[in-house]
C-alpha cells in the first residue's frame, strides 16, 4: 500500500475523525482508487496528522477498511455448545449470509479483501493481527467452556481447531466459488463444523 507512515506523537483524537477517515478509505476501495494519505486527507476533511495518529500505516487503515461491517461472533456458553455455534457460524453464515449482515458487510467486500490479501502479505498479517484474531474470542471461550466440562479433549490446539472450521466457510468462496445463500454450501458447512466437532470430543481416536 502507498504512503505507508509512521505513529507520532499529537493531540488527543477529535470526535469524529476516526469515522470520516474511515469513510473515506471505505470509498476509494469501492471505487477501486489507491488508498493514499493525500486523497484520504482530500476526501475526509481530516488533517495528515489526524490520520498519522491513528494508523502507523496506509496498509493498517485498509485492513480497517475492509473490516468495516463485520462483528466478532456471539456464541452463548450455556446449554449445548456444538448446536450454539452452528447457529452462530451458519445462521449469520460467518457474518455475511443473513440479509441484515449483508447491508453493511457484503460479499463484494468480502471478495476485495481475499483479492487483496492474496496479492498483499503485509496487508493480510495486518488484517489478522487487528481484526481477525479478535474476533475468534468467542469460539475460543466456546472450545475453552468444552474442555472444562470435559465435552472437549483437553489436549486439542485451539487455534488449530478454529482455522479448520472457518476453512470450510473460507473454501466454499474460494473454491467452490458460492455463497452462503446456496442450501447445499451450507449443508456443508453445518456438516463440516459437526466432523470437526467430533474430531475434538473426548474420546475421539
Amino acid at each position: 500500500m502507498a504512503d505507508d507512515i509512521p505513529r507520532g506523537p499529537g493531540r488527543p483524537r477529535a470526535q469524529g475523525h476516526d469515522e470520516r477517515i474511515v469513510d473515506a478509505a471505505v470509498e476509494l476501495l469501492e471505487r477501486g482508487e489507491e488508498i493514499t494519505v493525500s486523497r484520504v486527507v482530500e476526501r475526509s476533511g481530516v488533517s495528515r496528522a489526524a490520520i498519522y495518529r491513528r494508523w502507523p500505516s496506509m496498509t493498517d487503515l485498509v485492513a480497517t477498511a475492509l473490516d468495516r461491517g463485520r462483528a466478532p461472533h456471539t456464541i452463548p456458553l450455556e446449554g449445548d455448545l456444538l448446536q450454539n455455534v452452528l447457529d452462530a457460524y451458519t445462521v449469520s453464515s460467518a457474518g455475511m449470509s443473513s440479509s441484515a449482515t449483508r447491508e453493511t458487510y457484503s460479499e463484494e467486500r468480502f471478495r476485495l479483501r481475499m483479492r487483496l490479501a492474496m496479492t498483499d502479505r503485509k496487508l493480510a498479517q495486518a488484517y489478522w493481527r487487528s481484526h481477525v484474531s479478535r474476533r475468534r474470542g468467542g469460539m475460543v471461550a466456546v472450545l475453552r467452556a468444552g474442555i472444562e466440562r470435559g465435552v472437549l479433549r483437553p489436549d486439542i490446539d485451539v487455534d488449530a481447531c478454529i482455522d479448520l472450521v472457518n476453512g470450510v466457510f473460507y473454501y466454499q468462496f474460494v473454491v467452490r466459488g458460492v455463497t452462503l445463500d446456496d442450501p447445499e454450501a451450507l449443508a456443508r458447512c453445518r456438516e463440516g463444523i459437526r466432523v470437526a466437532w467430533r474430531g475434538m470430543a473426548v474420546g475421539a481416536a
